[in-house]
């Protein structure tokens, strides 16, 4: 085979390559450097650049003299050539991986094993190592931290593996944009690729040929610095690609794609700081977007300008599932902004100021009752009862707000403030929904203290006379399901023979009761129970 050595010092000379140490596993790129190193103990050194700059001591320059240019002020070091690892090609870390070729199978001649005292024959060892080398068979192949450098000779890949369709290559020792498509372009089958974590650079040109990617439809491309430009131009070799992942590459959307990334179903721009609201718009319209991923981009504000309050916006037409977790939302009026999503279905809004502390529970409510088309939310279902009990919840708790604002029983009457319907764009369709709320179900918003946040329920066992009723207060957000262990202790049943109902005026069925059925058991409390009881009845039967 081709030793490769020669065209790894090219690369280090003239483009910088990516290495791994084995000892600690640090990874780095090596520099030029700009003159020759006289510092002591004499011999050769190396610049390098690490790909975590806390590994480092300077920005290589040594004694006033700069040997190397880095982008922190502590990314540089010097080391020797010897404690370098500058990896092996596609082929070598594929058989070091699947013990696979021609030396396998001649470790596979022959096998014993002893068995007690005897040795035994073993049976069908040989057709096993066999299949195993066959690597043209081979069809998911993750070579992860395996010091991948370049494809190796020129159709080795193709002649060797063809069938490849699934290919893990992340943290490993790419360095150019071309040695991932000599690869790619002996893999025509190639559906999935993961090139995450390898310090790619990318050519000014044409980014690939012509059907070298024409059968890919997922790239994962986090943590390769690759811009939002370099990712325009090389996307018109993407022609099927549905997934797209771009973590962590401190990418700014500065142009807006017109001919490329139409077929992308999802797009992940995680943890890409610079991204704001106005860079999103420049990717709206996307045609088959239906996911996408702003998990940690410092968004806090989101408004979309082509429509006005309770219609739909022309932008992310196709889009199903947002991710806006770990960001710095903290207002409702973000939350407004998605009903406007013709297609939104599922959220997840995780670690935002919104959402975070105590009152995560009521925030899940609110949320449930500003996106009207909202079907999942944080990853749970959300149930039709649940959002009843949401979008009751709601209307009463700003119904005083909205009397205030000029809100009315009386349909000719109802006129609420521009300010109210902006900062509650769903109310008057609520109000259509379940009626207006009348005077006596009218509450302020209570501050978030523990009293506040109280149920007072009275509790009695209709088929045990003798017993008592018991009258407690339980939380909001405690579950059936916690309520029945609760009961289980005080009447000495087992919570699996407890069938739990409650009465209200406000039911519609004749005997103003309603049973609560074993898929309800993880419901909260404050979804269920009609709000305007102060003091629900809860019947045990067991």
């Amino acid at each position: 085979m081709k030793n490769h050595l020669p065209r790894a010092l090219l690369a280090v000379q003239l483009f910088g390559l990516s290495y791994r140490n084995p000892a600690d596993a640090m990874r780095g790129t090596t520099c030029p450097a700009g003159s020759t190193l006289s510092f002591p103990p004499p011999g050769p050194w190396l610049g390098v650049e690490w790909d975590n700059p806390e590994r480092g001591k300077h920005d290589g320059r040594h004694e006033g003299t700069v040997y190397f240019t880095c982008r922190h002020p502590t990314g540089g070091s010097f080391i020797r050539p010897n404690k370098v690892n500058f990896g092996v090609d596609f082929l070598t870390a594929l058989k070091h991986r699947y013990v696979l070729g021609d030396e396998a199978a001649e470790v596979g001649k022959g096998h014993t094993v002893t068995v007690g005292n005897k040795p035994v024959e073993t049976v069908g060892f040989d057709s096993i190592i066999k299949q195993q080398s066959q690597l043209s068979k081979l069809q998911d192949v993750s070579l992860r931290s395996c010091a991948v450098n370049c494809a190796g000779d020129r159709g080795g890949i193709a002649a060797a593996c063809p069938n490849i369709r699934n290919l893990d290559l992340s943290k490993n020792l790419l360095s150019l944009w071309d040695d991932v498509t000599d690869i790619a372009d002996q893999l025509r089958h190639l559906e999935v690729l993961n090139l995450s974590e390898n310090k790619l650079r990318f050519p000014p040109g044409a980014a690939s040929p012509a059907g070298t990617f024409s059968a890919l439809k997922v790239l994962v491309l986090s943590r390769t610095g690759i811009t939002w430009a370099e990712v325009l131009r090389c996307a018109a070799g993407w022609p099927v690609l549905e997934e797209l992942y771009l973590a962590a590459n401190d990418i700014a959307i500065l142009e807006r794609p017109t001919d490329v990334l139409q077929t992308v179903k999802l797009l992940d721009l995680s943890s890409n700081q610079s991204i704001d609201e106005n860079q999103l718009f420049l990717i709206a319209y996307l045609p088959r977007l239906e996911q996408l991923i702003l998990s940690d981009v410092g968004l806090s504000s989101l408004h979309f300008p082509d429509t006005e309050i309770g219609c739909k916006t022309s932008m992310f037409t196709s889009l199903q599932y947002l991710v806006v977790n770990d960001n710095q939302i903290s207002q409702w009026s973000f939350i407004n902004e998605l009903d406007k999503l013709e297609s939104l279905q599922a959220l997840s809004c995780l670690r935002n100021p919104l959402t975070a502390g105590s009152r995560a529970d009521s925030t899940r409510q609110f949320i449930i009752a500003r996106v009207a088309q909202l079907q999942v939310l944080n990853k749970c279902q959300i149930l039709p009862e649940e959002r009843r009990g949401a979008e009751l919840d709601y209307r009463k708790a700003f119904g005083g707000e909205w009397r205030k604002a000029g809100g009315h029983q009386d349909p000719d009457q109802n006129r609420p403030s521009a300010e109210f319907r902006a900062a509650h764009p769903r109310y008057q369709s609520l109000c259509l929904r379940y009626g207006a709320p009348e005077d006596g179900e009218l509450k302020t918003q209570q501050p978030f203290l523990l009293k506040n946040q109280l149920l007072t329920l009275k509790i009695k066992c209709p088929h045990q006379l003798d017993q008592k009723v018991i009258e407690k207060q339980l939380p909001e957000s405690m579950t059936v399901q916690k309520v029945k262990g609760m009961l289980s202790r005080l009447l000495r049943v087992p919570a699996s023979d407890l069938l739990l109902s409650y009465e209200s005026p406000k039911v519609s069925c004749p005997t103003k009761t309603v049973t609560l059925s074993p898929p309800q058991d993880d419901m909260l409390l404050i979804t269920l129970i009609p709000h305007g009881d102060l003091t629900p009845v809860w019947g045990c039967h067991t």
